[in-house]
């Protein structure tokens, strides 16, 4: 059998459902394995043309997930060359954790956060103990499936680490979730910038809001020296050698109960070391696991009993018939994108980098009543925040960084 058929025999083993959106490096939509019956998410990449050579992002994304197997880390499941695109087979996964924290009918307790924040940090654990940095960690990325266990997902970005002399593009992460040494052009960094996003998470866990959300890096720099003070040479002795430095005038840290009200003294504690500012003070995520906060009451939720939006129904005509014959494995484009204007608050959604499936609903379940939101400041205005995207320009200098970084590693 030629190379073609066995890949259109494989292709045809899917049974396409709708398209669930579309990113810049391609679409991912809903399929049913025909040989299981089994509900998966296709991430189909477009390979550009011949001069373009191959995609090196995916290919990265292939290699880790291979390497990372763990109950909170995505499974990919299979990935094949299809009409001149890469396929990547996904398990499907139900929604992700911006959709619980912006479902303003959804009460997070102290427990369900803790339990939501503990799975997030184990998988980040297996990345980190297998050299890998994730380098996009952000709400949306962290899915949640059928039994309530979360999982990271979209590694794109993700990249091997632990040589000292590797340099990096400081041009990664949602800016909202960035580091201030990549707000600062550091090339040379390690896992410290996966545990400053797990640490952003975390507090919009607690305030059911983004926490830092500056509109340019210069800004996000800003917000965060407004909410934690500016650094001195004693909390960060080596910022001023930074490539992209800056001096900005000094602010004293505001009590970081002012800016949480809500948390514990133990969530405090663990926040106030996540967010450190010199990276080589920063907790490791093994550090963080052990901490005080996850061994005392209230202990995680259980995944299954954490609240979640309930999964979007399917019409009767989308069943799976055994009868029916396989569809064209790529669909037709879609005239309309199913992405939002860029504000994170759609129906059905995918991120920047098409990455894994997820279904945001609007349908509430959760506690038997529904509650306002943790907490609502009014520093964060009334309508839900923009979210920072990346525009043509940049992302196509990002992507030649990126091929450049597998190309040339050391």
């Amino acid at each position: 059998m030629s190379e073609l058929d066995l890949s259109k025999k494989v292709a045809d083993r899917y049974l396409k459902r709708e398209v669930l959106g579309e990113g810049t490096y391609g679409v991912v939509y809903k399929a049913i394995d025909t040989k299981t019956g089994q509900t998966v998410a296709i991430k189909k990449i477009r390979l550009g043309k011949q001069k373009e050579g191959v995609n090196f992002t995916a290919l990265r994304e292939i290699k880790l997930l291979k390497e990372l197997k763990d109950p909170n880390i995505i499974e990919l499941i299979d990935a094949f060359p299809h009409k001149e695109n890469l396929h990547l087979v996904f398990e499907f996964m139900e929604t992700d954790l911006e959709a619980v924290i912006r479902d303003r009918n959804i009460f997070l307790s102290p427990a369900d956060i803790k339990s939501y924040l503990q799975m997030t940090l184990k998988g980040l654990a297996v990345c980190h103990k297998k050299w890998v940095l994730h380098r996009d960690m952000k709400p949306n990325n962290l899915l949640i499936g059928p039994n309530g266990q979360l999982k990271l997902a979209d590694f794109g970005l993700a990249r091997i680490f632990g040589s000292p002399d590797r340099r990096f593009t400081h041009q990664v992460f949602a800016r909202w979730y960035r580091a201030p040494e990549l707000l600062f052009g550091s090339k040379q960094y390690g896992s410290g910038v996966d545990v400053w996003a797990a640490a952003c998470i975390f507090a919009e866990l607690l305030l059911r809001r983004p926490f830092l959300q500056g509109s340019s890096d210069i800004d996000q720099l800003g917000k965060i020296f407004a909410a934690f003070g500016t650094p001195t040479p004693s909390q960060w002795p080596d910022i001023v050698y930074l490539p992209d430095y800056v001096e900005y005038q000094y602010v004293a840290a505001p009590p970081l109960r002012s800016l949480f009200p809500m948390a514990s003294d133990d969530a405090l504690d663990l926040l106030s070391k996540m967010f450190a500012y010199d990276p080589r003070a920063r907790l490791s995520v093994q550090q963080t696991l052990e901490h005080r906060y996850f061994s005392s009451a209230p202990l995680p939720t259980d995944p299954d009993k954490l609240p979640r939006p309930a999964p979007k129904r399917e019409s009767r005509s989308s069943d799976y018939n055994q009868t029916e014959g396989p569809t064209v494995l790529s669909p037709p484009r879609k005239s309309r994108r199913v992405m939002p204007g860029r504000d994170g608050f759609d129906g059905n959604r995918i991120d920047d980098n098409a990455g894994d499936i997820r279904q945001v609903v609007g349908e509430n379940t959760g506690k038997s009543d529904a509650a306002p939101m943790s907490l609502d400041f009014s520093i964060f205005g009334l309508k839900p925040p923009n979210r920072p995207t990346i525009n043509s320009a940049d992302r196509s200098h990002l992507k030649r960084k990126l091929d450049l970084e597998f190309q040339h590693p050391e």
